[in-house]
């Protein structure tokens, strides 16, 4: 690492929201990049014009600064090995591909669909190397008529392809496995298999950081790199994120993309917290980590040779924990779309509902069911109110419930702060447990076993009248 500058990249395919297996390979790259000092570039690979979706490339912005991953060079930073849109750079790859035709690396290729769709049906299932064997004649005559060529790689039929990985180790592939893919398409525009092998080249990449869909692939990339004479980088390929053991993460079987969660109500550095947990294990048992600390932390050796179950609760979880250590602007800054979809739009200090939520909730979009319990006051089953530890029954709620009236009719400054007070001196005269008071005005306010707030809370939220309301109903009930 000290003999030359770390340089990685992220070159996705504008071709909608970031995934999530996109967005680790992403935070890896960034991560790796950063420990070492180095520079992370975005590079947008849209050779396949026909799946560009427009603003597609915004998204990638937006999302990866949502993230907290920033980059050194790119299409909107610049950087002297631009341009940095592939489509831009059409005319690079060309040039390089002729470059391979002499020592036939590479060749013309003129076969029409037709003959590609024959072959298929006579039972090959790769190219049969037909244009290889064109005489120079015969491709020169066809190129000055203008028929249309794809530039296909000619890969070796014998013996065995060598790599390492720095997560995989040693690999091995037979090259009768390898096909003659095409790396400059009719149109003029590379395809991923050369485009890439290029750019990383010509733009410096040291490592390169990707799934392991393309680790059976590398030998090809591996033998443009040597065709060149140029030095191969190091690879880092990542294992795939599963919904469960059968199936990768997609958006057919469920939340896929970093802006599903964010919709949801997950925190941006929750999820990149998650994700990069994903497939890395840090030493020890600490499981939540700043973007910081994650730079500092990561591990080549920390990085798994199997894949990893997407677990939306433990994400959850890691969620909750960070919900909790919000400031209360923050919190009121994150939960306050969810108040203005829920039913207490307009009605309710939304506030008081802040406090009592940000620590019972693990996700933000859970608000707009929380907060429906305010309206949620039914006839109260007398059976409600029973309860050994705090020697509780419909008699004592019907004393509890008398008496807590009046003294609500008598407090001038309706508060949280007051109504502890007077809660705790009631039980006190009365001479039973502060608790099984709380609890009997709990459920006589609410209707409910379980709130997320306590009776001083929701007393507060529904303030003097509705409280004293909802009392007398709650004793007649009882009557």
């Amino acid at each position: 690492m000290d003999k030359f500058k770390v340089r990685t990249r992220f070159a996705p395919s504008p071709t909608g929201f970031m995934h999530v297996g996109n967005l680790r390979s992403a935070l890896y790259a960034y991560l790796f990049a950063k420990q070492n000092n180095g520079s992370f570039i975005l590079r947008i690979e849209d050779t396949d014009l026909n799946r560009f979706v427009p603003g597609a490339i915004d998204v990638i912005y937006s999302t990866l600064e949502q993230a907290g991953i920033t980059f050194d060079e790119g299409p909107h930073e610049g950087g002297e090995f631009g341009p940095y849109i592939q489509s831009e750079r059409k005319e690079i790859y060309l040039e390089y591909a002729k470059k391979l035709i002499p020592t036939k690396d590479v060749y013309y290729c003129f076969c029409d669909k037709e003959r590609l769709a024959k072959i298929k049906e006579e039972g090959h299932t790769k190219y049969d190397k037909h244009c290889l064997h064109l005489s120079k004649e015969e491709v020169e005559a066809k190129l000055a008529s203008g028929a249309p060529y794809v530039i296909r790689q000619n890969m070796p039929t014998e013996g065995v392809s060598e790599f390492d990985d720095l997560v995989f180790g040693h690999i091995t592939i037979n090259n009768d496995e390898l096909e003659d893919h095409v790396l400059i398409k009719s149109d003029g525009m590379p395809t991923y298999n050369f485009a890439n092998v290029i750019d990383d080249h010509l733009m410096n990449i040291t490592h390169v950081i990707r799934g392991n869909e393309y680790l059976s692939s590398t030998p090809k990339y591996n033998l443009l790199y040597k065709a060149f004479g140029w030095d191969l980088p190091y690879y880092m390929h990542l294992t795939p994120i599963m919904k469960d053991e059968r199936r990768k993460l997609s958006k057919r079987h469920g939340d896929a993309y970093f802006g599903d969660f964010i919709e949801k109500g997950y925190l941006p550095e929750a999820i990149i917290n998650y994700i990069a947990l994903l497939g890395w294990s840090p030493k020890g048992e600490e499981e939540k980590f700043t973007m910081a600390e994650l730079i500092e932390r990561f591990s080549i050796s920390g990085l798994s040779k199997s894949p990893s179950i997407f677990d939306e609760n433990k994400m959850r979880w890691l969620n909750g924990e960070y919900i909790k250590e919000l400031s209360f602007e923050d919190f009121m800054e994150y939960s306050t779309p969810y108040f203005e979809k829920s039913t207490i739009k307009g009605r309710f200090d939304y506030n008081k509902f802040a406090k009592i939520l940000q620590s019972r909730i693990e996700i933000f979009s859970e608000i707009i069911d929380k907060v429906t319990f305010i309206d949620d006051f039914n006839k109260i089953d007398p059976a409600m109110y029973d309860h050994k530890k705090f020697k509780l029954d419909a008699g004592v709620a019907k004393t509890v419930i008398t008496e807590a009236i009046n003294r609500f009719e008598a407090l001038t400054d309706f508060n949280e702060d007051n109504l502890h007070e007077l809660i705790k001196q009631l039980a006190a005269d009365l001479e039973l447990k502060a608790g099984g008071v709380y609890t009997v005005l709990r459920i006589a306010l609410s209707s409910q076993s379980v709130t997320p707030g306590g009776s001083t809370e929701i007393a507060d939220i529904l303030g003097k009248d509705e409280s004293l309301r909802r009392l007398k109903l709650s004793l007649d009930w009882l009557s």
